[in-house]
């Protein structure tokens, strides 16, 4: 059985998820807190197994108590948020700061019964990840681009101006931080990228936007059409398929609606199927962490289409699923863990590009 607290400033709300929750056979709902300050406390009293967190509440904001939680006390939280801008940013902070996943609230784009499946199916990937101390505070104002981050790995001294050249990442539970951990490493002179994540609608666009202040490469939400550039990376806007299309000698981003794949959309598998056959041996795919399987098949598609493939090991993903099941597909050329992978990803290019 796994044992949550359910933290909402909202009577309503928190009376609604508890309702839900009970309602799955798994799930125990064990308190309620109105704020970080009663949260904290029923947290020490009842030991939950999860915690779902709003990120607007009084006393203390949500984003302060997760930044501390992690710091003392890590455990899996799930970020429960409103579809505003504002709220969108705050959640994709607080997956910055370490919370394992985030769903919208139920609101007038979602009904009750639908945001009850995705708590439900947030809280189980929560239960099995690993959570680990974070020692960061809420973000800030971002450095220029010339200057975010640690000192990036360059590629090797050769030309870069060709565009046949992609690459494609995926991740689920736990991707948020390892694709900014990834990203931050690269050069802005990386071949084009494309990102699919799970993620809710409204939500990516934070993401990007979030990445794009912290990383050296230009990060936006892909729209229908784009062109895949060198220096530029676009992540699938949530609730839409993102494929690559080669347009003669180069490559565009198509936005599709369509069925979800694996109960997702966007999907990995979609993304990563149509890089092995737009791309082949010009692309380099990366299936990062998550739940479930989402993203092995296109990444063996990959593989078998001349890619170079690289899986996340287990000892670094906050869940095993993803890559585990891409490792079993022998989909993977390379499993690596987290702090190797951007390195990987250079030495792939440049050995690539020396090449051509």
């Amino acid at each position: 059985m796994i044992r949550v607290l359910v933290v909402d400033d909202s009577a309503l709300i928190r009376k609604v998820l508890s309702e839900e929750l009970a309602k799955a056979g798994d799930i125990e709902v064990v308190g309620t807190a109105i704020d970080p300050f009663v949260a904290r406390d029923k947290i020490l009293k009842l030991s939950p197994d999860v915690l779902t967190l709003d990120v607007e509440m009084p006393r203390m904001d949500g984003l302060s108590f997760l930044s501390k939680l992690m710091r003392h006390h890590p455990m899996p939280v799930v970020v429960v948020s409103s579809l505003t801008q504002d709220k969108s940013e705050m959640a994709v902070h607080a997956l910055a700061l370490g919370a394992v996943d985030v769903i919208p609230k139920p609101g007038s784009s979602y009904a009750v019964p639908d945001v009850a499946g995705r708590l439900v199916a947030a809280i189980r990937r929560a239960a099995v990840s690993k959570v680990r101390r974070h020692e960061v505070a809420p973000p800030t104002a971002a450095a220029p681009k010339a200057s975010a981050g640690a000192a990036p790995i360059e590629l090797p001294a050769v030309a870069l101006e060709t565009t046949h050249k992609v690459l494609a990442i995926g991740a689920s539970t736990g991707g948020t931080q390892a694709i900014e951990h990834v990203l931050r490493e690269l050069p802005a002179t990386m071949p084009g990228i494309v990102i699919t994540q799970h993620m809710p609608v409204h939500f990516t666009a934070a993401f990007a936007e979030r990445l794009n202040k912290v990383c050296r490469l230009e990060v936006r939400e892909a729209k229908d059409g784009d062109a895949i550039v060198p220096g530029v990376a676009l992540v699938a806007p949530g609730g839409k398929h993102m494929l690559v299309q080669r347009n003669g000698a180069k490559y565009q981003a198509r936005v599709k609606d369509g069925p979800p794949v694996h109960h997702q959309r966007p999907a990995v598998d979609v993304l990563f199927q149509s890089v092995a056959r737009a791309a082949g041996a010009n692309a380099v795919g990366v299936l990062l962490t998550g739940m479930g399987a989402d993203g092995a098949a296109g990444l063996l598609e990959m593989r078998q289409a001349g890619a170079h493939t690289i899986a996340q090991d287990e000892a670094t993903c906050v869940v095993f699923g993803m890559p585990k099941e891409a490792i079993k597909l022998n989909a993977a050329a390379d499993v690596l863990p987290l702090t190797g992978i951007a390195r990987e990803l250079v030495k792939a290019f440049g050995g690539s590009l020396a090449a051509a």
